[in-house]
């Protein structure tokens, strides 16, 4: 264990968000009722599992719920509310970005906010908002824009478009759908190759990507004509969190596939509680398969590397 993690999956519910969200009618995300949230409870839970610094970002459904213009209103509050929160705690906290996807014109100004003005450490984009998935052309001017300022973006799964099943809560299995749909997109729409300078980071280990990615390959390659084998080191240039996938189960799978020095730690809490948290931890923990050196790259290292200001 690592007395320095760096917690790339951590969520940051701001008061008036909850209000926004119980407004529109938004009591639970993706099955999960909102939770509570204080800096003093994120720094007890941090410190119980030896996390040095969280990057916090907003869960979905992030401001799809609002209208464009409330939206944006939605999207700077929180932002200026993680950076505030940022400045109190410098060493323990960072921030991505929330920005009101779909609308790709105020999508850029409040990343051109965020990244410029507060110092955000990135942005978070929902793997799809309202039903349009991230790789879509008219995101493009977005991609422009992240591209230019070599950011990193998190990719957050959201609902997805379609129904849910009764019994399957869609944080347990729609999620992973979404974050693999999403990755798809990205990849199938040629994003990763002509905006090479975006860090792109999948939640809960990618989802299904790094067990399904030959499949992904052989299936992008037949429609696209390019080599499966770049079509799989597009894939493999994404960096994966294993926030509810430290298991004996998923590890091997993440690490077989993605590149060592892309894999980060993280938590997803408070969406996922604290006994989820020490369940994951503990069993990353004590997994033997892995060489000290590069547990310790997965808790801080390579985010260390991800990150400018946490380098410094």
């Amino acid at each position: 264990m690592s007395a320095g993690r760096i917690d790339v999956h951590q969520h940051v519910v701001p008061p008036e968000y909850a209000r926004w969200l119980r407004d529109k009618g938004v009591e639970a995300a993706a099955g999960l009722a909102l939770p509570g949230w204080t800096a003093g409870d994120a720094l007890e839970l941090m410190d119980r599992h030896s996390i040095r610094t969280a990057i916090l970002s907003v869960s979905t459904p992030g401001t799809t719920p609002g209208e464009p213009a409330e939206a944006a209103d939605m999207a700077r509050a929180v932002n200026e509310f993680s950076a505030a929160l940022v400045r109190e705690y410098p060493d323990r906290f960072g921030f991505f970005g929330t920005v009101p996807l779909p609308d790709v014109a105020r999508a850029i100004a409040e990343a051109q906010y965020a990244l410029d003005h507060l110092r955000a450490d990135g942005v978070t984009l929902l793997a799809n908002s309202n039903g349009v998935y991230l790789g879509v052309p008219e995101f493009d001017p977005l991609m422009e824009e992240l591209d230019a300022r070599n950011a990193v973006v998190f990719v957050h799964p959201a609902n997805i478009p379609g129904p849910s099943v009764e019994g399957i809560p869609p944080f347990a299995a729609d999620f992973l759908l979404d974050t693999s749909r999403a990755a798809f997109n990205l990849v199938r729409s040629d994003v990763i190759r002509r905006y090479p300078r975006i860090r792109f980071i999948l939640s809960h280990a990618g989802g299904f990507v790094p067990y399904a990615a030959h499949r992904f390959a052989l299936t992008i390659a037949g429609v696209t004509g390019r080599g499966m084998n770049d079509v799989l080191e597009e894939f493999r240039s994404f960096y994966f969190d294993i926030a509810l996938s430290g298991s004996p189960a998923a590890l091997p799978s993440l690490l077989q596939f993605a590149k060592r020095d892309h894999v980060l730690f993280g938590t997803d809490w408070p969406f996922a509680p604290g006994s989820a948290v020490s369940y994951f931890t503990g069993q990353f923990d004590k997994w033997d398969g892995l060489a000290t050196e590069e547990c310790a790259a997965i808790d801080s290292t390579n985010a260390q590397n991800l990150f400018e200001r946490l380098a410094r």
